[in-house]
């Protein structure tokens, strides 16, 4: 077993045939379900700006969510690593996508904004300077190709 090496698979159906398939661009759904093993589906769309539903989730909500958790793990990692108890964190991302006039589009970048408490006698300034860290180590701002910026709030518990 090579545990420098992981992988991860997920599987996807789409949901949206309303009939005739793909025969008109707005004559199809965008829904769909995303599935892995010993996990509860995930309904997943397109955009709404892009014909999507509201009340899914669409890859751009994925990809900030995926960057937002990996964050926050990455910073409970590294909390622990140098002595500083997390008492609460939430975060407020944000991510700006940029359309081009041939239809394709990218991720410009994301704000990710972290509010951490730390335990009573724990340095805030500290547990404020651990998010340059976390973002070294956390493997999906380290795999997108766009900047993830920080704007971190620390504050002590109490």
């Amino acid at each position: 077993m090579n545990l420098s090496e992981h992988r991860y698979t997920v599987s996807l159906e789409w949901t949206g045939n309303r009939g005739s398939g793909t025969s008109t661009y707005r004559g199809y759904g965008r829904d769909h379900i995303i599935r892995a093993s010993g996990l509860p589906d995930l309904a997943g769309t397109a955009d709404p700006t892009f014909h999507g539903d509201r009340d899914r989730w669409n890859p751009e909500q994925l990809l900030l969510t995926a960057l937002s958790q990996c964050h926050m793990l990455s910073y409970l990692h590294v909390a622990v690593k140098h002595g500083i108890t997390v008492v609460a964190y939430t975060d407020d991302a944000e991510g700006t996508l940029r359309l081009n006039r041939d239809g394709s589009g990218e991720f410009t970048g994301a704000v990710l904004r972290p509010r951490v408490t730390v335990a009573v006698g724990d340095s805030a300034h500290a547990a404020q300077e651990l998010h340059a860290e976390a973002n070294r180590l956390c493997f999906i701002a380290r795999s997108v190709n766009f900047p993830v910026l920080h704007e971190p709030e620390t504050a002590v518990a109490g």
